[in-house]
């Protein structure tokens, strides 16, 4: 690794002086053939490669909401009943609320450039509890998002292989779990190019539906007169109908509108998302977003507009067929190789459910980054693999997603009663009851988030004074967002409370309840650790210090740090007490670690190599004033512990006399909590040092 250039820094050894790498092990060389070998983090263009345009975002997040065509028109339909004329009505307003959605959305991307999504909007216009309901809302959400592509892919999946073959329903488990696995390692690879493998099915599954769309609208051209007339005398029948009525159409509508809220959860997934597109990220985002308006708006309208003209209606009884291969198979009834056109439709939906996990995946982690910054989850959550993601966040998304996947199948009325046999047959003969399920539990949060940043928008343009000239257009726009989001959140909640609702608001309670125990106890650790640098940082020492560069000679203390704080000045206090007129220099040694927090840009390396350096010479500065010569040494890297032991074994090679030191937090009754919120960086060093033949000494520092 490359080291500082300031006076206190050995440069880097010359081209050929290192010495040759050793040879991988068989574990390394199946690592990175699995997720790739390590990213450069010194190179200044590696932000701006992996960065997304805004064609490539809008297969890695846009993905999402148009894989919902494959649940979200269908529920939505199915609510009409037998008032299936009100489908019109309902295509028109689900194609203005996509665009409504998108374009509160764009706005609050200009408000909120650096992204965060829901849970930013929140934090900053209402307060970080409510920021914290959002943010937990959010990560639920991204987790169901994971788990109801993959439930509707293995759905998909069993209506392609009919066409050709028995499909067994006790492989279904399996393959859900495969799938995730499969998932689980693209994007542990990194996020473009997971996007990147993904993209030939997202772009065959656009024109396999736009194909079906407008081939089933212009089929029905030569009977629109007579559908038109017939559609209008149903509407007029039941308007005035004494049983029904004009109200009770419109509960019937307003129902069925709302519980395809399923239709519109994909559209959150850019604003939360900012920080993997490519710059100007602003501009990016917006181009996305109106990719993704457009083509969700098309897809999902156009299809309840097909199943309105060609007369698609679930299948009675047992039988779990989706529509869109009802519809698919009728379009195609007679066409040449009809039976092929169908099997490639389906199948394009069915891998592209696994590219809207894909938002899931990206914005999910992301969301709990951003919680684990400010210390509402645990800090490890923000840390980015060698390969730059989140590797922590994304394993827990595939955890958590398949936790959820099984629950909706045991859950199912199926499966209750009928032992682990229905539970195994949760994507076949009651894949519907699963999906409808989990689409419900996710609908909530969604439109929770929704709801909380819409009406955060309002209060802000309610009570700003800025940008008068498009006061009242925001003010406008995001209190109809907030009315319609709002109310479709209630009726969702109220219908199926009992059927998976109930779940959705318990564990996000309980995720929210979990991050204010989390955040106390940060907020505790951090009280004490200020109490102690408050008693530490009035120490007597004379202005002017030892000015004299380190015997490389001489006995050496290094002390690892990570920041300027009373733990590292106790710390070196510690070791003059421990090791009385031992030691003639003292070297600080810290890692700047790159994590979603701070990897925001092309000169993120370059800033955080700054403000490392600064914080280092704080303590050079504190060293020399105590009378000892001192200097300090560097690296930059996403993982604390490996980059610390490359970085020890060079100043151990520079200085032969070393001893190093480093600081820990001492609980008084330590469990798994403790080890878990505290890394365990300083335990996890000393062995690989004391391993490489290193002398590596822990301090204790008991503040708690």
């Amino acid at each position: 690794m490359t080291e500082p250039g300031s006076s206190d820094a050995t440069k880097a050894p010359a081209p050929g002086a290192a010495e040759p790498e050793e040879p991988l092990t068989w574990r390394e060389r199946l690592r990175r053939l699995l997720f790739g070998a390590p990213l450069a983090l010194q190179d200044e263009t590696i932000v701006h490669r992996l960065s997304l345009i805004p064609f490539l975002a809008w297969v890695g997040l846009g993905a999402d909401g148009l894989s919902s065509s494959a649940y979200g028109p269908e529920e939505s339909f199915k609510a009409l009943g037998q008032h299936t004329y009100l489908a019109i009505g309902l295509a028109v307003a689900t194609a203005a609320t996509v665009f409504l959605i998108s374009a509160c959305y764009s706005r609050i991307i200009e408000k909120f450039p650096h992204g965060g999504g829901g849970y930013v909007v929140a934090t900053k216009l209402l307060g970080p509890r409510v920021g914290l309901v959002s943010g937990c809302a959010l990560l639920v959400d991204y987790v169901l998002t994971v788990t109801v592509s993959v439930a509707a892919a293995g759905n998909a999946l069993r209506d392609v292989l009919r066409q050709v073959m028995h499909f067994p329903e006790s492989w279904v488990i399996p393959v859900d779990v495969l799938l995730l696995a499969l998932l689980l390692v693209l994007n542990l690879r990194g996020v473009k190019e997971s996007v990147v493998a993904l993209m030939p099915v997202f772009i065959l599954f656009l024109v396999t539906h736009a194909a079906l769309i407008v081939g089933g609208i212009v089929a029905h051209f030569g009977d629109a007169a007579g559908k038109v007339e017939q559609l209008a005398a149903d509407f007029s029948h039941d308007w005035h109908s004494v049983s029904l009525g004009p109200w009770a159409m419109l509960l019937i509508f307003f129902k069925a509108f709302s519980l395809g809220g399923g239709t519109y959860t994909g559209i959150e997934a850019v604003s939360s998302s900012m920080g993997i597109l490519r710059e100007p990220r602003v501009r990016t985002a917006k181009v996305t977003m109106r990719y993704m308006a457009v083509s969700l708006a098309f897809v999902a309208s156009g299809l309840i507009l097909c199943y309105l003209l060609w007369d698609i209606r679930p299948l009675p009884g047992g039988q779990k067929e989706t529509m869109n291969s009802l519809l698919a198979r009728a379009v195609t009834d007679g066409l040449p190789g009809g039976k092929w056109l169908v099997f490639v439709t389906l199948l394009s939906e069915a891998v592209l459910l696994l590219v809207a996990a894909q938002a899931g995946f990206i914005a999910g982690p992301r969301t709990l980054a951003n919680l684990a910054v400010d210390s509402w989850a645990p800090r490890r959550f923000s840390a980015l693999s060698e390969r730059l993601t989140t590797q922590n966040g994304v394993t827990l998304m595939a955890l958590a997603s398949l936790g959820a996947l099984l629950y909706a199948a045991g859950a199912s009325p199926a499966a209750t009663g009928a032992g682990a046999a229905a539970t195994t047959a949760h994507a076949g003969a009651h894949g519907g009851d699963v999906i409808g399920r989990l689409v419900t539990m996710y609908s909530i949060n969604v439109f929770l988030t929704f709801s909380l940043s819409m009406l955060a928008m309002t209060l802000y343009w309610w009570r700003t004074s800025r940008e008068p000239e498009q006061r009242a257009k925001r003010l406008a726009l995001f209190a109809t967002g907030s009315v319609v989001c709002s109310s479709i959140l209630l009726v969702t909640v109220c219908e199926k409370f009992t059927d998976g609702g109930w779940m959705t608001i318990v564990i996000t309670g309980l995720c929210v309840i979990a991050c204010l125990l989390i955040r106390r106890h940060y907020v505790d650790v951090v009280r004490r650790l200020s109490a102690l640098y408050s008693d530490l940082a009035n120490l007597p020492l004379p202005e002017k210090g030892n000015e004299r560069e380190p015997d490389p000679q001489q006995p050496t203390a290094v002390v690892l740090v990570s920041n300027w704080g009373g733990l590292g000045i106790h710390t070196v206090l510690n070791v003059f007490r421990s090791f009385p007129d031992h030691f003639k220099n003292l070297l600080f040694v810290s890692v700047g670690v790159i994590d979603s927090g701070a990897f925001k840009g092309d000169h993120a390396v370059e800033g955080l190599e700054t403000r490392t350096e600064s914080m280092l010479q704080r303590y050079v500065d504190l060293a020399r004033r105590l009378g000892l010569p001192s200097t300090s040494r560097l690296a930059i890297g996403t993982d604390a512990v490996e980059s610390a032991e490359e970085l020890c074994q060079r100043v151990a090679k520079e200085f032969p006399r070393s001893t190093f030191f480093a600081g820990k937090v001492i609980f008084r009754e330590e469990g798994f909590l403790q080890r878990f919120l505290h890394n365990e960086t300083a335990v996890a060093l000393q062995k690989r040092l004391h391993f490489g033949g290193l002398t590596m000494v822990i301090l204790p520092a008991r503040v708690c």
